[in-house]
């Protein structure tokens, strides 16, 4: 089943700069298909394997700060490849 997830990550502490860029270089180099925007990065592919990689580098991403919110918005379908007909 392939999905489409929009991710907002956001570390509530004064270094966030660097944990937001080290997550969004994980999620570049997953193979993934990735895209970014100044508000959110989108990530697309089959369910099980995102989920799995997601799983893994939230965690590690949680477990590196003491706070921080991640929220994720998922669709059941590929959507990469979105343009507005308006």
């Amino acid at each position: 089943m392939k999905v489409s997830i929009e991710l907002t990550f956001t570390p509530l502490q004064n270094d966030f700069e660097e944990h937001i860029i080290s997550f969004i270089k994980k999620l570049r180099a997953s193979g993934f298909t990735v895209l970014e925007n100044p508000l959110s990065t989108q990530i697309y592919g089959e369910y099980d394997e995102i989920m799995t990689f997601l799983t893994k580098e939230i965690k590690e991403s949680f477990e590196s700060m003491d706070n921080v919110l991640l929220y994720m918005k998922m669709v059941k379908s590929d959507r990469s490849d979105y343009e507005s007909d308006f």
